[in-house]
């Protein structure tokens, strides 16, 4: 199986900075697709962007030029750097990580990220 753990997230004021990572261990033999989500109680998880195995990076319209997505060191590291954040950027943030041989979606614990002043 494969497990995820996020790190980063907290409290910042509008306009501020985050950067969250998300390292994936266990069964894992090749790049995988990962990315974020992100949801609110009582929401609906919405998707944020995600990377694929040749790192192709696609965004939500409402994060393009404020939130970047990458990997890390190694295959099994991802992170979103999001600057300029707003109000509406408090969530709960999921990393995910799209396992091929396997054929399934493994998630995070999700951490939280609130924009307040």
């Amino acid at each position: 199986q494969v497990q995820l753990v996020e790190s980063g997230g907290g409290l910042v004021q509008p306009g501020g900075s985050l950067r969250l990572s998300c390292v994936a261990s266990g069964d894992i033999d090749s790049i995988p697709d990962m990315g974020w989500y992100r949801q609110a109680p009582g929401k609906q998880r919405e998707w944020v962007a995600d990377i694929d195995t040749g790192g192709r990076a696609i965004y939500t319209d409402s994060v393009k030029s404020r939130f970047t997505i990458g990997r890390g060191g190694d295959k099994n590291t991802v992170y979103l750097q999001m600057n300029d954040l707003k109000s509406e950027d408090t969530d709960n943030y999921y990393c995910f990580l799209d396992h091929r041989r396997l054929g399934r979606r493994f998630w995070g614990q999700g951490i939280q990220v609130t924009v307040s002043a």
